[in-house]
């Protein structure tokens, strides 16, 4: 059972794809990762780019983020999140777009830029390192954004070029989910988290 931390939708009980479509990120893990960036949410644009139910964008907003975009490709997912987005009564600050993720980031470029970014691709098709290079490459993250990957393997998978884009600030390990806490390394001087 899925359910919203805390915040102005504590305790909403989210709806959830049947089958394997989605793996929704664990309860403790959800726990861990709002723990680690509580301070950095009220007033941020969050981006939740493999959304699955749309739990951790809906989850930012209830507890003070500016907006979110939840982005999955599939139908059925999207109609998962709007149904959340009502339950929660968060939908007026929500933006929901049925997109492939890289084409979504390609069509982002020059028009907005991102807070927060939660990726949770399905660990089988290894979309992170494709998704940490779009996000650097077309300069969708404000300096200091904080990127939460979720992963079934302490390594990102990330080539050499994407790695020095980005500084590790945590890692840890929940069950089969590894979670990497990242910011953009052209953050780090002068603006931004040091």
């Amino acid at each position: 059972m899925m359910r919203i931390i805390t915040g102005s939708a504590r305790g909403v009980k989210l709806a959830t794809l049947e089958g394997d479509m989605t793996r929704p990120t664990s309860e403790r893990a959800k726990e861990a990762i709002f723990s680690m960036i509580q301070f950095d949410i009220e007033g941020r644009r969050v981006l939740d780019l493999f959304a699955g139910s749309g739990q951790m964008g809906l989850e930012a907003l209830s507890r003070g983020a500016e907006s979110a975009t939840l982005v999955d490709q599939a139908k059925a997912p999207i109609a998962v999140i709007r149904q959340n987005a009502q339950k929660t009564r968060l939908e007026d600050r929500c933006r929901i777009v049925c997109a492939d993720y890289a084409d979504f980031l390609r069509n982002r470029a020059g028009t907005e830029t991102y807070d927060i970014v939660f990726l949770d691709p399905p660990y089988a098709d290894n979309l992170l390192p494709g998704a940490l290079r779009l996000l650097a490459e077309k300069r969708l993250l404000k300096p200091g954004a904080l990127i939460v990957c979720e992963s079934g393997s302490e390594d990102l998978g990330m080539d050499a070029a994407t790695a020095e884009k980005y500084t590790v600030l945590r890692t840890a390990h929940y069950g089969v989910a590894y979670v990497t806490l990242l910011t953009p390394a052209w953050g780090k001087e002068g603006e931004g988290r040091a």
